[in-house]
């Protein structure tokens, strides 16, 4: 086979595999999927702690950012810095249950897998707390008259 025909098989072979072949779920409806994705939501406000926390920081975060009368681009930096945390919460999720489904055993490897997960949340939450400040911090100064 030449190099050229591997490299072509290699970025190609994932969108030749047909999920209905191989999932035993899968929703050609879009208004089932968004089901989905709205229970997995509500999974996570009820089993996930730190779900919950993240609401309620979230929801401080635009109170006090409605009251500092943030700007638009400030309103879209934190925007999409509060969203990149939910994801990294969401996928950190993912990982640790297909981990649970994957193995019961204790393996180094399930470690990586949830350690590493769970240190793309802390990476995100860890950004959001330098944007939050950089973005408020400012006009609640200024507010606050300091």
């Amino acid at each position: 086979m030449s190099r050229s025909r591997q490299i072509y098989d290699a970025l190609t072979s994932t969108m030749r595999i047909d999920p209905d072949e191989h999932s035993p779920i899968t929703s050609s409806n879009r208004f089932t999927s968004l089901g989905y994705a709205l229970a997995g939501w509500l999974y996570m406000l009820r089993r996930q702690k730190n779900t919950r926390l993240q609401a309620l920081a979230s929801v401080v975060v635009f109170v006090v950012a409605l009251w500092l009368q943030i700007d638009a681009i400030g309103w879209a930096l934190l925007v999409v810095t509060i969203t990149i945390v939910w994801m990294a919460e969401f996928m950190n999720a993912a990982v640790e249950a297909v981990v649970n489904l994957a193995t019961l055993e204790l393996h180094p490897m399930a470690k990586v897998a949830k350690d590493v997960a769970s240190a793309a949340v802390l990476l995100g939450v860890a950004a959001s707390v330098i944007i939050g400040l950089l973005v408020l911090g400012p006009p609640l100064l200024q507010k606050l008259g300091i």
